[in-house]
């Protein structure tokens, strides 16, 4: 049986048994109610008899008589019209409750044919106004808000695999060349290995990214202790300040203290590929900007830098994994997952990241984070 129908069966007895019980109360005052009112007819002197019919009979025993006979009419009257309102009132409570349940039929319907395949199947507008309209209107949200989670994990497992493939590749294609080659000497062998060490270097950062993008993304916090964003910004940039200087980038820092709360590790990754970004995706002698700032209930992370063109319509698009500068998979370093780890580890920190772009080329990412 459909749950609709069981719900439509018990609302049908309740109904019915409710009504059952209002009827055999009003039944019963009814019978009461009658022979009070002949009990209350003014009483002869006993011995009094009366003609009735013809026939002498004593007054007392005729009254006993009529009192009887009209609770007798009363209880027969009474029973039928119990048994034509309680059969109405099961007539009504099934018809109507199955008009009413009808859009409840309908949700359960689209959720038994729910699958991967078809999420994205609606209920759409339902006749029924109030609770069960509502009902139906979160459930397509819902089915909404699913089909939207399985796209992202199909685009983020495709982008995935596309990016573990090229290095493995690489692998693949260094050995199998360097293999063929029956002349193949020390100098070659040497040139395969530091082709496979780099590609098996890309390979395993980029799985330590996911498997941080997976320990930040819903996650709580693990750790929770005082740090300051200028000290973390001090120890990021001491990572890359070489590929800077190489590149001829000009930096201008105002760190002053922003104390936070929370993971260390991750505030340093969130300062760490920021100013990663910043360096990798800049310009040769190009510029970038650190500003920390504390500020009553939070501190504050800003890295500008200049690099190219940026689309304003596409900045979202920066902080979903593989996202590149706006696009998917064009950038000659890196996994395109460093955005979605700050984004993921400021809002497990209970703040907030955005960004813009600068007039000119570049990018300006702002991160703010409750204060300690």
């Amino acid at each position: 049986m459909l749950p609709a129908n069981s719900l439509r069966a018990r609302i049908t007895l309740l109904s019915t048994g409710l009504a059952a019980g209002v009827s055999l109360v009003l039944l019963w005052l009814a019978w009461m109610l009658v022979g009070d009112a002949v009990a209350a007819f003014p009483q002869l002197p006993p011995g009094t008899t009366v003609r009735a019919d013809g026939v002498e009979v004593d007054a007392a025993a005729l009254a006993a008589h009529l009192q009887e006979h009209a609770r007798d009419k009363v209880l027969l009257a009474g029973s039928i019209a119990f048994c034509c309102v309680v059969l109405a009132t099961a007539i009504l409570a099934w018809t109507f409750t199955s008009r009413v349940l009808r859009p409840l039929r309908e949700i359960t319907g689209t959720a038994r044919r729910l699958s991967v395949e078809s999420l994205g199947e609606r209920i759409g507008e339902v006749k029924s106004r109030g609770e069960l309209a509502e009902l139906a209107h979160t459930f397509d949200a819902m089915l909404d808000r699913l089909q939207a989670a399985f796209e992202a994990q199909r685009h983020f497992v495709a982008n995935a695999s596309h990016e573990l493939r090229t290095p493995l590749s690489v692998i693949r294609t260094e050995l199998d060349v360097t293999l063929s080659d029956p002349d193949a000497d020390v100098a070659e062998l040497r040139r395969m290995a530091a082709v496979v060490r780099d590609a098996t270097e890309r390979a395993g950062n980029l799985v330590g990214s996911l498997l941080l993008l997976a320990r930040t993304d819903g996650a709580g916090l693990m750790v929770n202790e005082p740090t300051d964003l200028a000290v973390l910004v001090s120890s990021a940039w001491r990572a890359v300040r070489g590929e800077a200087e190489q590149r001829g980038i000009r930096t201008k820092f105002d760190t002053a203290p922003a104390p936070v709360r929370g993971d260390p590790a991750l505030l340093e990754r969130i300062a760490g590929n920021l100013l990663e970004n910043a360096v990798r995706h800049n310009v040769d002698s190009g510029w970038i900007e650190v500003v920390t700032q504390p500020g009553e209930g939070w501190s504050m992370l800003r890295v500008r830098s200049s690099g190219g063109l940026i689309d304003p319509a596409t900045v979202a698009e920066l902080f979903e994994p593989f996202r590149r500068a706006g696009v998917a998979r064009t950038a000659r370093s890196g996994a395109g997952l460093g955005l979605s780890i700050v984004r993921a580890a400021v809002e497990a920190h209970g703040g907030r990241v955005t960004a813009e772009p600068v007039v000119g080329g570049g990018l300006s990412v702002t991160v703010v984070l409750p204060a300690a």
